[in-house]
């Protein structure tokens, strides 16, 4: 029999009530918002009644650099997690919520995979809750105040040419980037130009993301930059009077998600910021509920363990102030064969029959990724432990030669089957984790909030992508020197470079050394509460493919949904 599609296995679940869900993890029926009877919200009174129960062993989930096809880092998540009840204890999931764009573009949904699934999985890969909406809303309420000030005679003197807010849609939409708006007559506004960005990478989804409550999200949102004047004076959304009428559509959104896996295992899934342009992590609140609420709180970070993670270090820890207890760092045999620099794995396109065939001279071949992420982790004095996602194309041999690798710089080791058998497929990766997570840790920063911006920057590329040095053009050089006038120099970074590549040069493989990071803007989020320089081609609005998912994704003659992956 073939193996069943991910929504028919997620179809044939059986769901337990998400009241009882919420008991396992302490909360009561009075903390529960519900939407239909298979999504809850939670109310963030929860923090409180929570904050004097037992504190969770703290784990992230981050990756080896990935194909264009990515490595089941999310599903990997969701095994480990159901794997604990397996061997007797108590995990609380912490996820993203996935983005429209890729959904129906070419990477699919972000509920896990096989038999290590969040559910229902058609409502967390489409709309949820609506907190998407209300971040594109936010967001956009915010640029037409810009326009409107504008219109109306501009009285902050806000310069036209250096005005850094634009809009967001949770679509991949090329057209959007760069656009012309004003056009008609005098009532239609002020002419300039300006562009779209995908909704995940907003600042209004970072700030969603790394707000420890309500008061504190409606500070943030004031504290938003939305241009400068020519004076090079900053203007906020407080200036603009339109923070409060965010933080209003935001409330809702605040609360995070709860959803179950296909073994019951508790889900809370809160914001979605992108993993290569925002820092890929999902919301504070979130893990301040789900520290409390089992024994081990396992969370996710985006890409590999030079993106998701590293922001995860640097920027979700300190402003959480919560530490983790062990790293899980998921690899695939096909990753590092395509690290060995032999291969070229298109997305749509079915894999090199020579990367599935047995070799694992060729993993090796590959190993300088693998053991370059697994000292990205250490230098962040975290334990990793490296989970051998397998697929059935691999073979003994290959995961043996991973094993050898990891093992010889100190990575504990554990092949996973989780998609094919669930929780009891992973039940010596959750043994592994346990082990590292009773090692005792030395947590540290990659940089000091002290260090100038350029210091931060170039102790990323340098310790953790291996650079030899930073490059900067002249408009990223003027914006790095206009930030630290305006007082943002204390804020952390968050360096927007592609994620299939250590480097932000996607054509090098492996773990290169003594290339040139080269920076060619940066931007200032400073609400969220960091500073994003901006590396390569990179694009905060994403394109369609030349057969996206969106041209498969249907309904049936029942009304059921077809073709969501």
């Amino acid at each position: 029999m073939p193996f069943p599609s991910d929504l028919e296995i997620a179809r044939a679940a059986t769901l337990k009530p998400l009241p009882d869900i919420a008991a396992r993890m302490g909360i009561g029926p009075h903390l529960l918002e519900p939407h239909g009877e298979e999504v809850a919200k939670i109310r963030l009174e929860a923090i409180e009644e929570l904050a004097g129960r037992p504190t969770a062993k703290y784990v992230v989930v981050t990756a080896i650099t990935p194909t264009p096809l990515g490595e089941g880092k999310t599903t990997t998540t969701v095994g480990l997690g159901q794997a604990m009840q397996h061997i007797g204890k108590s995990a609380v999931i912490s996820l993203r919520q996935p983005s429209m764009g890729p959904t129906f573009g070419i990477k699919g949904g972000a509920a896990g995979g096989g038999y290590s699934q969040v559910v229902p999985m058609e409502i967390l890969n489409l709309h949820l809750t609506g907190d998407f909406h209300a971040v594109t809303a936010a967001h956009n309420l915010l640029s037409a105040m810009v326009d409107n000030h504008l219109h109306h005679g501009n009285d902050l003197g806000l310069d036209l040419h250096n005005i850094t807010w634009r809009r967001v849609l949770d679509v991949n939409d090329r057209a959007l980037r760069n656009i012309v708006i004003g056009l008609g007559g005098k009532m239609d506004g002020v002419t300039r130009q300006t562009g779209f960005d995908i909704t995940a990478a907003s600042e209004v989804m970072a700030i969603l993301a790394l707000s420890t409550s309500l008061e504190d999200m409606r500070a943030r949102l004031g504290r938003i930059v939305v241009g400068y004047t020519k004076a090079n004076e900053p203007v906020t959304a407080e200036q603009l009077k339109a923070a409060g009428s965010m933080a209003v559509i935001m409330r809702e959104a605040l609360k995070p998600n709860l959803l179950q896996t296909l073994e019951n295992t508790p889900v809370i899934v809160h914001a979605g910021p992108f993993g290569n342009i925002a820092h890929g992590n999902s919301s504070i609140v979130g893990d301040l509920i789900g520290i409390h609420a089992g024994d081990y709180l396992i969370t996710e970070a985006g890409f590999g363990a030079d993106m998701g993670a590293e922001r995860f270090f640097n920027i979700k820890c300190r402003n959480s102030g919560m530490t983790p207890d062990a790293a899980v760092l998921v690899a695939t045999v096909r990753a590092l064969k395509a690290h060995s620099g032999k291969f070229k794995i298109t997305p749509g396109k079915p894999l090199p029959a020579d990367l599935l065939a047995e070799n694992p001279d060729d993993v090796r071949a590959g190993a300088a990724n693998l053991i370059k992420q697994i000292e990205n982790v250490k230098v962040h004095g975290v334990s990793p432990v490296v989970a051998i996602n397998a697929f059935p194309t691999d073979f003994a041999s290959e995961h043996q030669a991973i094993r050898e690798i990891a093992e010889s710089v100190g990575a504990r080791v554990a092949v996973s089957t989780h998609f094919t058998d669930g929780g009891a497929g992973a039940t010596d990766l959750a043994r592994a984790v346990i082990e590292a997570c009773d090692e005792p840790t030395s947590f540290r920063f990659c940089y000091e909030d002290t260090d100038s911006l350029r210091t931060k920057i170039e102790k990323v590329a340098t310790t953790i992508y291996g650079a030899g040095n930073v490059s900067y053009t002249s408009a990223a050089s003027t914006q790095l020197d206009r930030y630290e006038k305006n007082g943002f120099g204390n804020l952390p970074v968050c360096i927007a470079k592609t994620h299939l590549s250590i480097s932000a040069d996607a054509t090098l493989k492996g773990a290169p050394t003594g290339h040139t990071v080269n920076v060619r803007e940066v931007r200032a989020s400073v609400g969220a509460g960091f500073v994003y320089p901006i590396c390569g081609d990179m694009n905060t609005m994403p394109g369609l493919g030349s057969a996206p998912s969106a041209s498969i994704i249907d309904l049936d003659e029942h009304g059921d949904i077809i073709g969501l992956s």
